[in-house]
């Protein structure tokens, strides 16, 4: 039976399988909180990838947090390139194509998407390599310490720091959020990077000017 080009599961945190996604494709995880607005987001992500993909969007049904779902479902991957979004994630055509192809230029490392935002200077949205990112966190894709702030932003910073951060601008993936300018960040996700940052996140971003960009 040949395998579809795109692939759109439905999981919960507290039960994900042992292997997500597929060794062949790229991986798109999406916690969300709001199983109608997953859904709606997943099929136009899939429809608009302009390449073979898997969508695992999981439930984060005892609130653990963005963080540490993304985590668990990279912990269970072998893809080759694995990007995380919102449940309010909406693409542009060829998104996921464009993206891959900005990583695959000089073996970048983190892909940050046009999100209507950053416009690809922060990886809001993002895709890694996955053998790039492994070494980041002991296994982790983000560091666990944060539960829903900033974690994309030091992941940024290392990427930088390393050469090895890609942009694309027709890699468009917005975030549909009509309170996001109003919404407030976590104050113990700013602590902590604020903390992470004056020591150089572990010592691997020697840059002043690095550890201070998004402060």
């Amino acid at each position: 039976m040949p395998v579809p080009a795109a692939e759109v599961v439905f999981a919960s945190a507290e039960a994900l399988p042992a292997r997500i996604g597929r060794d062949d494709r790229p991986l798109v995880v999406m916690p969300y909180i709001d199983v109608a607005a997953a859904k709606r987001s997943a099929v136009q992500l899939a429809r608009r990838a302009g390449t073979p993909v898997s969508v695992v969007c999981i439930a984060d049904d005892r609130r653990r947090g963005f963080i540490a779902v993304a985590n668990a479902a990279f912990r269970r991957t072998d893809a080759p390139y694995v990007a995380y979004v919102a449940q309010d994630a909406f693409a542009g055509r060829g998104w996921l194509a464009h993206g891959v192809c900005a990583l695959d230029a000089g073996q970048g490392g983190l892909l940050a998407f046009h999100d209507g935002k950053w416009a690809g200077a922060l990886a809001a949205f993002g895709m890694v390599r996955t053998v790039w990112a492994r070494g980041n966190y002991a296994g982790d894709l983000f560091n666990p310490g944060y539960r829903s702030h900033y974690a994309d932003t030091e992941l940024t910073v290392l990427a930088m720091a390393a050469g090895a951060l890609r942009q694309d601008s027709q890699a468009m993936l917005v975030e549909v959020d009509w309170d996001k300018e109003a919404a407030a960040v976590s104050p113990e996700d700013r602590a902590l990077y604020a903390e992470r940052a004056a020591a150089g996140f572990d010592g691997r971003v020697s840059d002043a000017r690095l550890r201070t960009l998004f402060g």
